[in-house]
């Protein structure tokens, strides 16, 4: 089939590939390439970064974490990202009710135009002022206002052209620790966290096209953080919720998802249902991963192209258009 994606989702160092990352994204098990601050210099550059990624593999996902505040990895001719927790003071204070689809669409516009497939927002975490990474980063400390202020974002996302993936389920708000670093636990039961921190993607389930499993241990619902457990992936996510979109695992080197080989680590997740794996910044456990893979009956998956980006947007025809200047005088007065 012509539309057979990779599972793994990899990073790369530079501005451009080197001959290494060529061979690593031939090889039929990567599916992705998720980018950051280091691979961006410009807009031009970073078209030509995409295309030399395309002239290699068609059937590849371009992602980044293009959030705003603290979480944004292009910058330069891109438009200034405000937090989202600013944005939803913004509006409120304001009582604009376009705003945030509005800033989504303008997120999400400029993205397509550089040839970026997947942007992973809204973050759909609750804001309890007690977590490490997440903070200002969530719409709100009010579940309410979280799920009214994700759900204009997605309807600017669609809007756009872009399909939208909610993160870190079940939830990263309530835990003080940085999963980056190390494992944080939440003792709540699922009863509780049904009750608050799912609630947004029990009401948002049905247009959230992907999910962002988090990396914390839900000590009272299972013994496996969600990436490698069938507890979470099937039988809450999947069955309780009935959630029908993409699962993809956060980031499998993050010390938080624990102590074992990475290979280990993929196996676990592939089992417990995740349809794509995330591996930054350990090119050697890549390359031990895309052997294992090669020895075993693990398939490609054409799931993954239904979250692919088509559409097309020119940047300067975005740069004179009548939406996108008006909300970025909006954001001006903000920062003003």
């Amino acid at each position: 089939m012509a539309d057979l994606f990779g599972r793994l989702m990899i990073d790369i160092e530079g501005f451009n590939l080197t001959n290494e990352d060529k061979s690593i994204l031939s090889s039929k098990h990567i599916g992705g390439l998720i980018l950051f601050s280091r691979n961006f210099d410009s807009y031009n550059q970073l078209c030509n970064l995409i295309k030399e990624v395309h002239s290699i593999k068609e059937n590849i996902i371009i992602a980044v974490d293009q959030e705003g505040g603290r979480v944004q990895r292009f910058e330069k001719e891109f438009t200034k990202i405000p937090s989202m927790q600013e944005a939803s003071l913004f509006a409120k204070e304001n009582d604009d009710k376009g705003f945030i689809k509005d800033l989504a669409w303008l997120i999400s516009s400029e993205l397509i135009a550089a040839g970026i497939d997947i942007n992973f927002s809204p973050v759909l975490d609750i804001n309890r002022n007690i977590s490490a990474i997440i903070g200002d980063r969530s719409f709100s400390d009010d579940i309410c206002e979280v799920i009214n202020n994700a759900s204009d974002y997605i309807d600017g996302m669609h809007e756009a052209g872009m399909k939208s993936s909610g993160k870190h389920f079940p939830g990263h708000g309530n835990v003080i620790e940085d999963s980056h670093i190390e494992l944080p636990e939440d003792e709540r039961e699922l009863r509780e966290l049904m009750n608050e921190d799912i609630k947004p993607y029990i009401e948002l389930k049905d247009r959230i096209d992907m999910i962002m499993l988090a990396h914390i241990l839900f000590s009272k619902v299972d013994n496996k953080i969600p990436s490698f457990s069938d507890t979470w992936i099937n039988n809450i996510l999947r069955n309780k919720l009935n959630y029908k979109g993409l699962v993809f695992s956060d980031d499998l080197s993050m010390l938080g998802s624990g102590n074992e080989s990475l290979t280990k680590k993929v196996k676990m997740s592939l089992d417990a249902g995740c349809d794509m794996l995330i591996i930054c910044n350990d090119r050697s456990g890549v390359k031990e991963v895309i052997k294992y893979l090669d020895k075993t009956d693990y398939e490609q998956t054409s799931r993954i192209f239904k979250i692919k980006s088509f559409k097309k947007i020119n940047w300067n025809d975005l740069l004179q258009n009548n939406r996108a200047l008006a909300t970025k005088e909006k954001l001006k007065s903000m920062r003003n």
